[in-house]
């Protein structure tokens, strides 16, 4: 089985694609991430992982209609290629796979 590398704000970012399905843009996704995640996210390091995952392949862009509220200027959506889905598929199996073997008893305590 092919490996796949994906971090964990990648993830999330890949998640919010399909989450938004024909909506994915650059502040849209900001906000869903934002709201579900109570964790705020920067221009840039959004901008950086969507970067990342279309240079893996993970996601592909196109470009919307210009709008008078953008200045003419048209969106950037987002959307999860096949290759993209098989690597969040991946990722869900693997921790799936890992939270049902990991033995928890009441009582355990985690020293972390």
């Amino acid at each position: 089985m092919k490996r796949y590398k994906l971090g964990e704000f990648e993830e999330i970012v890949m998640l919010t694609v399909g989450v938004l399905h024909g909506e994915a843009y650059g502040v849209s996704i900001k906000k869903e991430i934002e709201e579900r995640a109570g964790r705020t996210v920067s221009v840039g390091a959004l901008q950086a992982a969507l970067k990342r995952l279309e240079q893996k392949a993970y996601l592909s862009s196109y470009t919307g209609e210009e709008t008078q509220e953008r200045a003419g200027r048209p969106k950037l959506y987002y959307q999860i290629t096949a290759e993209g889905r098989r690597a969040l598929e991946y990722t869900r199996d693997l921790r799936n796979g890992l939270w049902a073997d990991m033995k928890i008893v009441p009582g355990m305590k985690f020293d972390f």
